[in-house]
């Protein structure tokens, strides 16, 4: 297990943090694919992905190689990330309270700052969508 610091990537890399409920699930198993199909694009602008769930590295390492994945899961059993980011929300989950992780991404700047914030998102439309926010960004910090 290797721990991942945010700030090594400041000033050299854009970063998309999306935070996912579960490995194996119908739309965390979309949004993983769609990631990793779409890497190269995200490194042509200068952008690295990570997924992060409350799974641990053994269920992100079979959910990888189950469907060929190349985006980086982070694991975050302790939910320390996921509450930095304010993405553990509160539900009702038949009558009894329950904490869910909220599908949420963060697209940061090479500057660490967190320029697009996408919550609520879509599995299918969604790694577009973050796709065109880093165009968007990539355009404005070129000129």
């Amino acid at each position: 297990m290797e721990i991942m610091d945010l700030s090594s990537y400041r000033g050299k890399k854009n970063v998309v943090l999306y935070f996912y409920p579960r490995d194996g699930t119908p739309g965390c198993t979309i949004q993983a694919i769609g990631f990793s199909d779409r890497e190269n694009e995200f490194k042509k602008l200068d952008t690295i992905v990570f997924g992060v769930s409350r799974d641990d590295v053994l269920s992100h390492q079979a959910f990888r190689d189950e469907h060929g994945l190349t985006v980086q899961l982070l694991a975050d059993t302790e939910e320390e990330v996921c509450r930095l980011y304010d993405v553990i929300q509160e539900k009702i989950v038949d009558g009894h309270p329950r904490c869910v992780l909220q599908r949420s991404t963060f697209v940061i700047d090479k500057k660490g700052v967190v320029r697009h914030i996408l919550q609520d998102v879509n599995p299918r439309a969604h790694v577009s969508a973050v796709l065109k926010a880093c165009k968007e960004m990539h355009q404005v910090h070129a000129n």
